[in-house]
This record gives C-alpha cells, structure tokens and sequence, in this order.
C-alpha cells in the first residue's frame, strides 16, 4: 500500500467568476471589493499547497491528479437537462446556474475535474492504491443540490464520488463526515433515504443554509437515523468540536460499521474565517482527524478519504490543511501555527464551555 495520496490540478484553481463583493451581488448600493468576487477564492486552496511545497510535506504524499468526472458519473446524482444547461452556460462564456454559484466560460469543464479529483481519491483508498487519501478539490461540492447548486458548490463532489465508486462495485456503506462550518445540505439531500450511507453534518446552526441542518432531520424511510445534523452554536470552539466527535460521530460510526469514511473537510469554522463565528483552530482539524483515523482503523481497515470544501481565512487555512495532511500522513515535517497562543486564550471560558458541553449531552441522547 503507498502512502497517502494527494489529489490536486492547477486548473482547479483557475475556476472563477462573478459580480459579487463578498456576498453581495454588485449593484444599487453595493461597492465593488479592490479584491473582487466571493469568499470561494483560489487562494487558500494555493496557499496551502503551496505551505506544503515549502515545509516540504508534498514530498512525502503521493502527488497525482486524475480525469474529470464522465457524463455517467455526473448523471447518477445530477439530472441530465441541469448539466446541458450548465454545459451551454458554460459554453456561452459563463454565467450563473443557482444561488452564489458563479463560473467563467470553462466553468462546466473545472467543476468535472474537481468532481473527478473526488472520485479519483475514494477509488485510490477503496482499491487499496492509498491507505488514505485527500481531494483539493475545487470548486467545492457539499451544498449542490441534484439540480440547483448554491453556495459556492456547482456539483455535488462527494456524491458524484460515492456512487461512481458503488457503480463499480467498490462501495457498500458509506459514512460522510461534514465538518465544514456550513450544513452539508447538498450530501443530506442526496442520501437523505438511502440506508447504506451515513450522513453526519457539524456545523454552525442556521449560518448556512439559514433553513437546513436541524437536528429532527433524521432521514426517511428505511434511511431514519442515518442522517445526524449537529447544529452548534457561534464560538463553540476547540472543546466543544473535540466532545461531539467523540461522543457523537465515533459513537453512531461504530453503530453504523461503514465499509468506508469520507470527510468533507472544510476550513472555515477556524476561529478566523470571514463566514463564520467558531474557534476551531489548527489543532483542532489534527486531533478530529486522529479521531476519525482511529475510527476507520476499528472500523473499515483504515479506509479514509476526504475532499477539500470550504475555509476563506488565506493566512489560516493553509495551516489547518497541513495539520490534517501532516495527520494523515504520519509525516514528520511540521508547519506550527502561529496564531497557536492567541487563539487558545479565545476559547470559551469554563462556565461557557459547561454550557456547551451541556448541549452537546443533549444531542448526544438525541441521537441514540
């Protein structure tokens, strides 16, 4: 088995798009930004790349980009007159398909390649090419319904990746992880009745979307109890994030016995990010990554693999993806985080963090 492998393709980062100024469409009384456009920007995604290049973590990943995802690949989760329409959107120099989801001429053609980024990285793990593996994958993909992307996402990666694999026969049960500040709308609505993949979602309650992730969605039908919506409140922090994984999520994995574990892995409930009001810091993404690590390890032979979504702070995130990459890895080489001291005297005090653990007790016992 090789080491854990890393996907990426410089053309991802070359997605681009949009008259919007953070997130606000340009127009009336909104100013444009000097910087320009959404949040979704190639940099943190570069920059952390480019992190590893320097401190020289690459060298001990198998590097390695792969195809875009086929018509047939996309057509399992997407139905086929949104993707002509997005196609010749595309075509026609670009546009707009859903809610903040903007794209350039080529747009269709890049967001295949991150969802091929996706499937490339779960076939890696699954046919024992990795031990584990990591999708930079972008345009990102947790919140793309089958037919209206939203929030940044323009396909839906991890779907798209989970069905190519069962459609060659290398996937029974599934179990997603969201740790992305935002609620995985897009996985939930996707899987919502299928019993064979389990859905687990932590996030920032009501930051976005402002009408999904509550936790009385459950799943339906055959699928009840296989969708697990952890709503948190703003400021949670590292404490609170470390007491629902292992209270909660390793828990419902061990009932759940996944033949493998997926993570949508964003960055943007770090305690700097423009679009949300955590604490989480570098250590934090580490020490849920060993976790999930010791769950598969019990669980699936070690089977791990994540994709890349969200995170918009460009200093921060590239030091919270070399921590889980550096996790992953077993690697040696080390990037410390300089915000390490200032962000542990952020976090919640001891009567707030009683509070906090307090609600997470209270999901916990909703949840068995």
């Amino acid at each position: 088995m090789t080491r854990t492998a890393f996907f990426w393709d410089e053309r991802c980062f070359w997605h681009a798009g949009g008259n919007y100024a953070f997130t606000l469409p340009i127009g009336g009384l909104v100013q444009p930004l000097a910087a320009g456009g959404l949040p979704e920007n190639p940099e943190t995604k570069r920059r952390m790349k480019n992190l590893m290049d320097v401190t020289g973590l690459m060298a001990d990943l198998d590097t390695q980009s792969a195809p875009p995802a086929s018509w047939d690949d996309l057509r399992r989760v997407h139905p086929q007159p949104f993707l002509q329409n997005f196609k010749a959107i595309s075509d026609a120099g670009g546009g707009e398909v859903g809610l903040r989801t903007p794209f350039a001429a080529g747009g269709f053609e890049l967001a295949a390649l991150s969802a091929g980024l996706s499937i490339a990285a779960l076939r890696a793990v699954l046919t024992g090419a990795a031990r584990n593996a990591y999708a930079l994958s972008r345009p990102p993909g947790h919140h793309c319904l089958p037919d209206w992307p939203n929030g940044f996402c323009l396909l839906a990666n991890l779907g798209i990746a989970i069905h190519a694999a069962r459609a060659d026969g290398l996937a029974g049960r599934v179990a997603v992880i969201d740790w992305d500040v935002h609620h995985g709308n897009g996985t939930e609505a996707i899987f919502i009745d299928d019993p064979e993949t389990l859905t687990i979602s932590l996030h920032q309650e009501h930051n976005y979307p402002l009408d999904t992730g509550d936790a009385d969605v459950v799943g339906e039908g055959a699928a009840s109890g296989c969708n697990i919506n952890l709503p948190l409140p703003p400021g949670a922090g590292h404490a609170t994030y470390i007491e629902a994984m292992s209270r909660i999520v390793v828990p419902a994995l061990q009932r759940f016995r996944p033949d493998v574990i997926v993570i949508a892995c964003g960055y943007d409930a770090a305690a700097i990010d423009p679009l949300s009001r955590m604490l989480a810091t570098a250590d934090t993404f580490r020490q849920m990554t060993r976790i999930v690590m010791d769950a598969a390890d019990d669980l699936c032979g070690g089977r791990l693999m994540m994709a890349h979504e969200g995170g918009y702070s460009e200093v921060y995130v590239p030091f919270c993806g070399h921590a889980v990459l550096e996790q992953m890895s077993g690697s040696a080489r080390t990037a410390p985080d300089p915000f390490e001291e200032t962000f542990a005297a952020r976090q919640p005090n001891a009567r707030i963090q009683a509070v906090y653990d307090q609600m997470v007790g209270e999901l916990a016992a909703f949840h068995l």
